[in-house]
């Protein structure tokens, strides 16, 4: 999949993206995100009416990489994670270029559980994948 992205997706860019999208968010939708876990529901709200109008991961990629940074912003701001590039040895698994790593050898693909989320609906919730990684779950 190729996204054209605003930014060029390095970890110090993912609080760019996750900035745009909760602005869009804002102006589209009239949703208000602030950072904190329980936001992380409304975007769950947001991608259900994704999947109620039948948009795909294709149609949607930028915007869902951007949704992605914003669920990694949360995590970093609130369970202690911090953004990092992919090792070349995590990119089969991970598909992304960015990662949130939650300690040693910890680490968790919200960008990829954006994609997923859209495609598998609620099942994949933004909300819980937080829950288990703030928790202490892992990959």
């Amino acid at each position: 999949m190729q996204l054209r992205l605003k930014y060029a997706p390095v970890p110090e860019n993912a609080a760019r993206f996750a900035g745009d999208i909760a602005a869009a968010a804002a102006q589209v939708s009239g949703v208000q995100l602030d950072y904190t876990p329980d936001s992380l529901a409304r975007v769950d709200t947001i991608f259900d009416g994704f999947r109620a109008d039948g948009l795909t991961g294709e149609q949607l990629a930028e915007t869902l990489f951007g949704f992605g940074c914003y669920v990694g912003e949360v995590l970093t701001r609130h369970a202690g994670g911090r953004w990092r590039a992919t090792a070349e040895d995590e990119r089969a698994i991970v598909g992304w270029p960015l990662l949130v790593e939650l300690g040693e050898h910890r680490w968790c693909n919200p960008i990829g559980k954006a994609f997923k989320r859209l495609e598998n609906g609620p099942e994949d919730s933004l909300r819980y994948f937080y829950t288990v990684f703030a928790s202490g779950g892992h990959r």
